[in-house]
């Protein structure tokens, strides 16, 4: 069972449910966080509560995404409520093309492993515990608040001050916190991490720069499990032609750190606790257009897709407008 949040023909908010490719609107709610939070309060599973309040009429979902008219699968009644965060070097391919990014304008040979390269092999050491252990914290950012989301089909801004506007393939899960502090995790989206990889190969410490971008992930909602073997695809279409395509992969057999290790590493700080809370949590790609000497142009549309994810997320680029920012006085 996948979820999805739209606009109905009436330009009101809906939530469908899509099960062997037919989607039903669901009734009695207007949004997946008012479902979760119903949820969560009742000590209920979706599929319970879906059961419980029925399902009513049957949507195209194809037609929904034409029109414009699908949402991302979660937001939050206040923007600012919603985390948008991730973690890097946990897939088994990550470490060659980050390591080569960051060594680039070194001009040199590193001497011993750099600090991408050390960070990896901790995750391959120790990413993956015994049940009732703690592993090793995987490199974590912060990457913007429900501000930054952009919905499937809806052009992710580039800032104008950005040197690159890049795609990053990925997994995210998705989660609320209940009201007694508790994460409770909702299930799984595709997503695109959107990031400004020239910046971030200036100097690795340009990281946490580089990822305060917009993004995207849906359209879907994958209800249960992560499946252990992920292997979709990420394209770059120009010119209604593609430009760039390569297979991704994700799921913890394709993983150096567990999911349970990455979430752990998250909500162990009391600030990610917080009552009524969506979490959208990254986890990390090996796969990158950058790394092939791609630079995007504007209306460049990144298309991801997993067929265990439901429909592909589609997004085009685009280039904001210069901003000027000054700092007054309030004193």
């Amino acid at each position: 069972m996948n979820l999805i949040q739209f606009f109905d023909a009436k330009g009101e908010r809906a939530v469908g449910v899509v099960d062997q490719g037919v989607t039903r609107v669901l009734n009695g709610v207007e949004s997946v966080y008012a479902l979760a939070m119903v949820a969560a309060d009742a000590g209920k599973g979706f599929a319970a509560l879906v059961e419980e309040l029925g399902l009513g009429d049957t949507v195209d979902r194809d037609a929904i995404i034409a029109e414009g008219r699908l949402l991302s699968p979660i937001d939050h009644p206040d923007a600012a409520h919603l985390y948008v965060t991730g973690t890097g070097l946990t897939h088994l391919g990550s470490a060659a093309t980050r390591d080569a990014m960051h060594t680039a304008n070194t001009g040199q040979t590193e001497v011993g492993l750099t600090d991408t390269m050390k960070m990896f092999r901790m995750g391959l050491e120790g990413g993956k515990p015994a049940a009732g252990q703690t592993g090793v914290q995987p490199e974590w950012f912060y990457k913007g608040n429900g501000t930054s989301v952009i919905s499937p089909g809806q052009a992710i801004p580039s800032p104008a001050f950005a040197l690159d506007a890049g795609e990053e393939p990925e997994i995210a899960g998705i989660y609320i916190i209940d009201q007694n502090g508790q994460p409770r995790r909702l299930g799984f989206a595709l997503a695109n991490e959107f990031s400004d990889h020239v910046t971030e190969r200036v100097n690795y410490l340009y990281l946490a720069h580089s990822k305060l971008r917009a993004c995207a992930f849906g359209p879907e909602l994958r209800v249960g499990d992560l499946p252990a073997h992920i292997e979709g695809k990420s394209r770059i279409w120009r010119d209604g032609k593609v430009l760039w395509e390569k297979p991704f992969l994700s799921g913890e057999d394709n993983m150096s750190h567990t999911i349970a290790n990455l979430e752990y590493h998250h909500f162990k700080y009391e600030l990610f606790r917080q009552p009524g809370d969506v979490h959208v949590h990254m986890f990390g790609t090996a796969t990158l257009s950058f790394a092939d000497g791609i630079k995007t142009q504007p209306n460049d549309v990144f298309e991801i897709e997993e067929a265990q994810f439901g429909a592909a997320l589609r997004n085009p680029v685009s280039t904001e407008a210069e901003q000027t920012v000054t700092v007054g006085n309030l004193y």
